[in-house]
């Protein structure tokens, strides 16, 4: 079952295309933060990459920072910091500060990195990185938790009591989720510490769970075991959208870039197997047709979240993997369309709007008889003076 308030928001990777400056990328993906906390998004999660050429954010804290001043509302987290590339007490002294800069708008998201490209570069084995992971997150939570100094010691980090000279700005602490997409990983850290997720709104292939159900299973049975909880609030899921004022028109606008963006970066820049054996321009039909991304209008959006709610049994979010299949003005508008029409379904922004016009409805008949009575004595008593 969704919330009253289901959270909405922006995976921002961030995706560019080859041979763009990269600088004015950038400078276009503040915009869409600043433009998404104007139109009243929730959250925008950034990532952290560092190799392959197309998602250019290296830092997400960084970035963080620079959207922090540009905006109001909106929180801001981490799509998410690998955690294996750096040593967990410098990843939270980090967050912490961030936390006070922007006065409780950060969240951290976790995960064990990605790109296979990224743990080459760095001489990390990738079969390390998920334990890793659980590894450094244990003595995160710890960090933010408890006063009390850590230390530890593993086969690549040591700690000697380790503390935070700064106490997180939100108490007792701010958000932190964990990114799950193909192995249980992400779900079981979740569960053992207590956490949110970050899911794609399809587990991918190879994936231990064949359903959004299954998946979430995990976390709850992970967290029995540690004795914590898992909130379904707190689990967003991550989906591709596009929309425009008609679905012909949003496969007209994005059947090029969408199709690209598959076969040009996760296929033949990754090496992902082959999604569609047709041409490029062809994907955009068969991702829509499986379910995976949501091309068309806010009502299509509409019967995917309904759908989506039925096959996990409820979540807390949706957040639009930002791409660029359009022009700057198409994203934008199907950000816009998003926000005038769909999230007012799932936030319960409309239904006080719809029972008062109901009621008025109702009562048209009985008042419109009380208006014409009210005018006719207002013009008798006119005349009965003059």
């Amino acid at each position: 079952m969704l919330p009253d308030r289901m959270k909405f928001g922006i995976f921002l990777a961030p995706f560019h295309w080859k041979d763009e400056n990269p600088t004015l990328s950038l400078q276009r993906d503040l915009e869409l933060v600043e433009y998404l906390d104007h139109l009243g998004y929730d959250e925008a999660w950034i990532g952290e990459h560092h190799s392959a050429g197309w998602e250019i954010i290296a830092s997400p804290e960084v970035f963080i920072a620079a959207a922090a001043e540009r905006t109001k509302h909106i929180r801001l987290g981490t799509g998410v910091t690998s955690l294996p590339y750096h040593h967990p007490l410098i990843v939270a002294d980090r967050m912490v500060m961030l936390d006070h800069l922007t006065k409780g708008r950060t969240m951290l998201g976790v995960g064990p990195g990605a790109l296979v490209t990224d743990a080459y570069m760095l001489g990390i084995d990738p079969t390390t990185q998920r334990p890793r992971m659980d590894e450094s997150l244990n003595v995160i939570m710890q960090l933010l938790e408890s006063e009390e100094p850590v230390t530890c010691k593993t086969d690549w980090f040591s700690m000697n009591e380790g503390q935070l000279q700064m106490r997180p700005y939100t108490q007792p602490r701010f958000e932190v989720a964990v990114a799950a997409a193909q192995s249980p990983s992400g779900m079981v850290a979740a569960g053992k510490y207590g956490l949110g997720v970050l899911s794609v709104s399809i587990p991918r292939g190879g994936s231990i769970a064949t359903n959004l159900s299954d998946f979430w299973k995990i976390a709850e049975e992970t967290a029995a075991e540690h004795n914590k909880t898992v909130d379904r609030k707190e689990w967003r899921l991550v989906l591709h959208v596009f929309l425009a004022d008609t679905k012909k028109e949003a496969f007209a606008q994005a059947r090029e870039y969408a199709g690209r963006y598959q076969r040009e970066y996760f296929e033949k820049t990754l090496g992902h197997p082959s999604t569609v054996d047709d041409s490029a321009d062809k994907i955009i039909d068969a991702m829509v047709e499986r379910g995976a991304w949501c091309v068309g209008t806010p009502d299509d959006l509409i019967d995917t979240i309904n759908r989506l709610d039925e096959e996990s049994g409820g979540f807390g979010g949706i957040m639009i993997q930002a791409t660029e299949w359009g022009t700057k003005e198409q994203v934008f508008h199907s950000y816009e369309l998003l926000a005038r029409y769909v999230m007012p379904q799932f936030q319960g922004s409309v239904r006080a709007l719809n029972n008062s016009m109901q009621w008025s409805r109702n009562k048209s008949e009985e008042l419109q008889k009380m208006r014409t009575e009210a005018l006719e004595k207002a013009k008798s008593d006119y005349q009965n003076k003059s």
